[in-house]
């Protein structure tokens, strides 16, 4: 099939989209979503996201060195999109849809209650680059709903029913698995008959 070609742009789809709470230090918490948010390092675990400096939380994240990854569930999809085009300047959207707050383990910034998965994180760096900045962020503590766990220890994912963002729309993440890590090259066992 012929392709196309357009100019330069980041059109890596889909991607994580995930709601961040940070806190400033008059202990006033907000959330904003961001989508450019990606695993760059596994030891030290590290996470990068993109933040525009205009962003309220911006500001809290670099006075107070620390925030919260929370992955959103299906159910969260309409709070989502509304963190992404609400500023906490105007309004407090915690406030606006009602969300519990789960206090922090490893950092002082509150996770949000509703979302399975948390990651509390503290700012290793911040480097400017345009429209947005880099922010790296050690993962230091990770909080999991308890239901997500099974008998062995595993965390299920795919019970979280998290979402993803494609080109300016949301999408569900199918529960069933296409493949395992490593399963292209896996050796068969083979069967012996007696």
């Amino acid at each position: 099939m012929n392709k196309l070609n357009f100019k330069g742009s980041v059109m890596l789809n889909p991607t994580p989209v995930v709601l961040v709470t940070s806190k400033n230090k008059d202990d006033k918490v907000n959330v904003f979503t961001v989508g450019w948010v990606s695993t760059v390092c596994t030891k030290e675990p590290i996470i990068a996201m993109g933040i525009r400096p205009e962003r309220l939380s911006y500001d809290y994240i670099k006075e107070s060195g620390e925030c919260v990854i929370n992955l959103p569930s299906r159910e969260m999809v309409k709070i989502v999109d509304y963190c992404g085009v609400r500023s906490g300047k105007k309004e407090d959207k915690i406030k606006h849809f009602g969300l519990q707050l789960n206090k922090g383990e490893s950092i002082s910034t509150p996770s949000l209650q509703k979302s399975p998965i948390a990651l509390e994180c503290k700012l290793k760096s911040i480097t400017p680059l345009g429209t947005h900045d880099l922010f790296l962020f050690e993962v230091i503590n990770v909080k999991v709903d308890e239901d997500l766990i099974d008998s062995n220890g595993k965390i299920c994912f795919n019970k979280a029913n998290l979402i993803c963002y494609s080109h300016g729309e949301y999408y569900g993440l199918n529960a069933k698995p296409l493949g395992t890590f490593g399963y292209s090259v896996k050796k068969k066992k083979k069967i012996h008959k007696k």
